[in-house]
């Protein structure tokens, strides 16, 4: 992370978790408790005061999703892309297991060890979450508009009944499908990413 400049008030900030990027890995917890506790040291390290409008995408969701719950008085709003669900990984077992599959051959085969004790850190952390009240800030839930093979059929169909889960895990409506996008939304969408992300921080 680099050092904010001089009165930085309305600052994008971008962390490479521990294992990624030029983070150094670490031995220890990498669940998502763990991973909301690390982005809360750095950004309190580096300067920059809550509060925040936290963005992230996929796993990095969860992760958001996990420090909005834990730090609820640091967020000014929330946008997640496409974000994992805190039952992702059991209900992916239990519906879609051609999937789970792949997912477990993945984690052997070409997960780094980092990846491998993310993934195997999750549950207990995520189950501790549920009690939490959520903030009551501004919240958007963006997902793709369409799934491709081989994430077509039970994937989907169980993605798109996790989807109606949001608005009782975070304060959110619902969610909001992005035509023509798939799993990167930011990179098939930028300017709805964009777009979401300003008309969250607004009202700051």
């Amino acid at each position: 992370m680099r050092p904010p400049t001089t009165n930085c008030t309305r600052c994008t900030i971008a962390v490479s978790r521990p294992g990624y990027g030029r983070s150094a890995g670490h031995d220890g917890d990498h669940s998502p408790c763990a991973a909301a506790s690390e982005l809360r040291a750095h950004l309190r390290r580096s300067g920059f005061a809550p509060p925040y409008v936290l963005v992230g995408h996929s796993l990095g969701g969860l992760y958001q999703y996990a420090y909005a719950k834990l730090y609820p008085n640091d967020v000014a709003g929330i946008v997640l892309l496409e974000p994992t669900h805190p039952q992702h990984w059991p209900r992916m077992q239990q519906e879609a297991p051609a999937m789970a599959v792949v997912v477990r051959t993945a984690r052997l085969a070409a997960f780094s060890p980092t990846m491998r004790r993310e993934f195997d850190d999750q549950q207990r952390c995520l189950d501790s979450l549920v009690s939490l009240p959520s903030p009551t800030v501004p919240t958007r839930v963006l997902v793709r508009g369409r799934f491709a093979p081989p994430e077509a059929g039970a994937f989907e169909n169980m993605s798109r009944d996790l989807w109606r889960d949001w608005p009782a895990l975070l304060h959110t409506r619902g969610v909001e499908s992005v035509e023509g996008a798939g799993h990167y939304i930011q990179k098939d969408k930028p300017a709805a990413v964009a777009d979401t992300i300003r008309a969250v921080a607004t009202p700051m």
